[in-house]
């Protein structure tokens, strides 16, 4: 295994506030076809799935705390910039046209956008991806996510998956759960999967360890995978992720991965039992390999109380700014007078 500032970090993110990007998505939304929109995918275009609660602030806060070695940082959005954002040169912003060729443009579907990451030039052999509402919660050990040469992954605490075609009203990482299963199936003829055996369960919302070289060889052994996740412009329900799922399955059934429990939190920021969950999530970080933020408050407007309530949590759990951070005026003034003041003989 690299060392740890090697191991380079992917996020994707959004403003789904962002009134030029709010216009785009609903040019995109007036072009679908009558088809395209009975296919999309249950949550596929809600608000939840935009909305930037600012999520990669707290994130960003949440690594240098836990993973302080971590290798470089990639940004991968639509055309945005956080207006906190300070340059640095441990962290690069990757618009989705440097990663993806323009006939994929424009896609509103992560499952889509992710599938291009292992792409991105010169990320490290071995890399973390999140998606920007899963924290580290304790400090991380590259030994409890990466084998010398594969991965661990971990099952979620979710319902088991019924063994059946992909449904039209079934959750994302359900649907992948099926294809993946069809996929396995119509290949047990190539060589070392003619004993795989299919788990109906999901993987956990987690930062996902990855080998770069794993997904461009899926390149080549599935593409038929890759390029119907690619032809989204919104989640739909018959193309759900493969990086999530398909991904991993992959590697167990080559012996590249192990399944591992971890400590962890999954909240729905949209029950009525938030505050909480949020209580309790604060009580035990430190103590968490991960946590996830799942944002289900789709009727919600800006200073909604639940999500100030998030943020509020966010602040609390991490206080200290990360040096990705442009500095507020108010202090960045306080550092001039500082700096001013020990100046003087």
């Amino acid at each position: 295994m690299q060392d740890e500032k090697s191991i380079d970090i992917v996020y994707l993110w959004v403003d789904g506030n962002d009134p030029v990007w709010r216009a785009k998505r609903d040019l995109a939304v007036a072009k679908l076809s009558l088809d395209q929109r009975h296919a999309m995918a249950l949550y596929g275009n809600v608000e939840g799935r935009f909305r930037d609660n600012d999520e990669l602030r707290y994130n960003l806060r949440a690594l240098e705390r836990f993973f302080p070695s971590h290798g470089h940082i990639y940004i991968v959005t639509d055309a945005q910039t956080p207006a906190w954002l300070r340059p640095s040169n441990g962290l690069t912003l990757i618009d989705h046209r440097e990663l993806m060729p323009p006939a994929s443009l424009p896609t509103f579907d992560s499952s889509h956008i992710e599938s291009y990451i292992h792409r991105i030039p010169g990320l490290s052999a071995q890399y973390f991806y999140l998606n920007d509402d899963v924290f580290f919660g304790a400090p991380v050990a590259l030994s409890d996510w990466f084998l010398d040469s594969g991965i661990y992954v971990a099952w979620s605490d979710e319902p088991v998956v019924t063994d059946e075609p992909l449904r039209e009203d079934a959750l994302s990482l359900e649907n992948a759960c099926r294809l993946s299963s069809q996929w396995f199936r119509a290949a047990a003829h190539q060589p070392g999967l003619a004993d795989y055996q299919h788990t109906f369960r999901t993987f956990a919302h987690s930062p996902r360890p990855m080998h770069k070289a794993v997904l461009f060889e899926l390149e080549q052994r599935a593409p038929s995978l890759f390029e119907r996740v690619r032809s989204t412009v919104f989640r739909t329900w018959d193309k759900p992720t493969i990086i999530s799922d398909f991904v991993m399955r992959w590697a167990l059934a080559q012996g590249l991965a192990k399944t591992r429990h971890y400590s962890s939190r999954y909240l729905s920021t949209g029950e009525a039992d938030q505050a909480v969950q949020l209580d309790d999530l604060m009580a035990a970080l430190g103590t968490l390999d991960f946590f996830c933020l799942n944002d289900t408050t789709d009727d919600a407007h800006a200073q909604d109380p639940r999500l100030i309530q998030v943020r509020a949590a966010l602040q609390a759990m991490f206080s200290q700014a990360s040096r990705f951070e442009q500095l507020p005026d108010s202090d960045a003034s306080a550092q001039s007078r500082l700096s001013d003041t020990v100046a003087q003989p």
